[in-house]
């Protein structure tokens, strides 16, 4: 038996004269986060409404938990579940009311949804929510029922459309501790993000980009492969010295981070420090420390020029 639990080929979606997905290659083994990086409009959430068969591909093949998508949508509609991201559920019913309609759509039977939802309640911290309309929930609470749902019929396969969009750090770190004791329990994931700190937590990561997939790989292995070395530039006159590198030879990127300048020089250039001091001389007070690159830089790095 194999372990990839998802897997595409040349796939790809149009809308009309626009490529949403371009030739999208994936393979998604079973225990894994796999993370989507990228900007809105990359293609991250027609990718995950192609791979739960909500959308058909323009072209290229789908394989879903060894079966066809989205030949098998239905089928298959117990194993996988789907959060999107923004809350999907009924804002006008309470917790309880929500949870008992999502058992009702997947066919749990009466006892078995009561302890299911009981075990969730409190897992979830929505003891004292039941009876709360959704709708007058704050969006870290809409969040855990929103998970809490998704997760009821005990689904093999997750889909999580960009979970944590409208909420604050402290309840995005909450939440992944809870997507980690989900893998612990057997699930594998699959979750679009923009956040580089949330895809820094998957297990793999595939960064698009105008519907292309630019890289992937697991964060450390993309952060080892960068070709490109990161120095950082400290001291006065940042914002020229920004501007004198712009656009110069070996120089992929500038972005200041606070007072520092992070600076990334193509890995063809082998002395990064010295070439930058010799294009910086006109400037006084400057300091230049290698850096270890992290995702942003590997992002920077694999979409560069993309937009320019």
């Amino acid at each position: 038996m194999t372990d990839v639990v998802v897997s595409t080929r040349g796939l790809t979606r149009q809308f009309g004269t626009n490529t949403a997905v371009n030739d999208l290659d994936l393979e998604i083994r079973t225990g894994q986060i796999y993370g989507f990086l990228g900007p809105n409009g990359c293609g991250k959430t027609t990718t995950l409404r192609m791979l739960t068969g909500l959308l058909t591909p323009t072209s290229g093949s789908i394989s879903v938990l060894g079966r066809s998508m989205p030949e098998a949508a239905e089928p298959l509609k117990n194993e996988i579940g789907y959060m999107t991201q923004i809350f999907s559920y009924y804002r006008d019913l309470t917790v309880l009311e929500n949870l008992r309609f999502a058992a009702e759509i997947y066919g749990i039977p009466a006892k078995a949804a009561k302890d299911r939802i009981d075990e969730l309640l409190h897992t979830y911290d929505l003891i004292t929510n039941v009876n709360q309309l959704s709708g007058s929930m704050s969006g870290g609470q809409r969040q855990k029922l929103a998970l809490a749902a998704t997760i009821l019929h005990r689904p093999k396969l997750l889909f999580l459309d960009e979970p944590t969009s409208a909420v604050d750090p402290e309840t995005r770190r909450t939440f992944w501790e809870q997507l980690f004791d989900l893998v612990d329990q057997g699930a594998t994931m699959i979750v679009s993000t923009h956040f580089m700190d949330e895809a820094e937590r998957c297990h793999r990561l595939a960064i698009l980009q105008h519907g292309v997939k630019k890289a992937d790989g697991s964060p450390r292995q993309l952060m080892n492969d960068l070709q490109a070395d990161v120095v950082e530039v400290e001291g006065p006159d940042l914002r020229k010295v920004k501007h004198e590198l712009d656009g110069r030879p070996k120089i992929l990127s500038t972005a200041q981070v606070g007072s520092r300048l992070r600076v990334l020089v193509d890995k063809a250039e082998p002395q990064p420090v010295d070439m930058l001091r010799a294009r910086l001389e006109g400037f006084s007070d400057l300091s230049l420390t290698p850096q270890r690159p992290n995702l942003e830089d590997v992002f920077v790095s694999a979409t560069r020029g993309e937009d320019q």
